[in-house]
């Protein structure tokens, strides 16, 4: 049971654990899931891994002679898939290749080149399930060969990506578990309660002032007049 690229990026995002599934030809043997807790070799290059079975594959397919086949679809079909394996190992994997090796430890550089590679190889089973119906014996065994090869190939640079994909989620869990413990470990303060409120200053009562003590007016006193003399 193989694991894909595309397989590989959706476990990294569904911590913890990676799920499996089927996928390839009944030929393709089942490859262990590496330990959880091992230390990918990020300096390994996915060229390294891919360049000879990339090698193999260009010259299988510039050998084939589609002329020679039988004609009808299948004929018609070979020349298509061929033509579109050339331009992909010619123009759009070389810079995905160099991008990958520039940081061979990358998740985000490496991916691309296993995503290309895959469908690289589904392009190629059909030129070879045409060859053998269509093409001469000589052109089969040099295709299926390529194929095995370019397999082989895909195998150990998936196994790569499922290496550095172990590696990131022991990393995660590894912080979370020490963070989890940092925290357990500090003490908790207690919260202090809230200060009493302030006491209301009561408004400080209004001096009045003193009405303005207005002096009595002054009296004139007048004699009481001379008493008149009895006659």
């Amino acid at each position: 049971m193989r694991i894909t690229a595309t397989t590989v990026l959706l476990t990294m995002l569904s911590v913890p654990g990676f799920a499996q599934q089927p996928g390839g030809t009944p030929s393709q043997s089942a490859s262990p899931a590496p330990a959880q807790n091992a230390t990918p070799n990020t300096a390994v290059k996915p060229s390294t891994l891919l360049q000879p079975a990339l090698d193999a594959l260009q010259q299988a397919t510039g050998a084939v002679k589609v002329e020679k086949w039988k004609g009808g679809s299948i004929r018609t079909e070979a020349t298509t898939n061929i033509t579109s394996i050339t331009r992909d190992l010619q123009s759009t994997l070389p810079p995905l290749l160099k991008e990958a090796d520039a940081a061979p430890g990358s998740m985000s550089s490496v991916l691309p080149v296993s995503r290309n590679v895959d469908a690289l190889y589904d392009v190629l089973l059909r030129v070879v399930d045409g060859a053998s119906v269509a093409a001469p014996a000589e052109q089969i065994d040099q295709l299926q060969g390529a194929m095995t090869s370019l397999n082989k190939a895909r195998h150990a640079l998936d196994d790569h990506v499922q290496e550095l994909a172990a590696a990131r989620e022991k990393q995660v869990n590894d912080l979370q578990a020490a963070l989890k413990a940092q925290a357990q470990a500090v003490p908790v303060c207690p919260t202090p309660p809230p200060p009493p409120p302030a006491p209301v200053k009561k408004p400080a009562p209004k001096k009045r002032k003193p009405k303005p003590v207005t002096p009595p007016a002054a009296t004139t006193t007048q004699p009481a007049p001379a008493a008149k003399p009895n006659q």
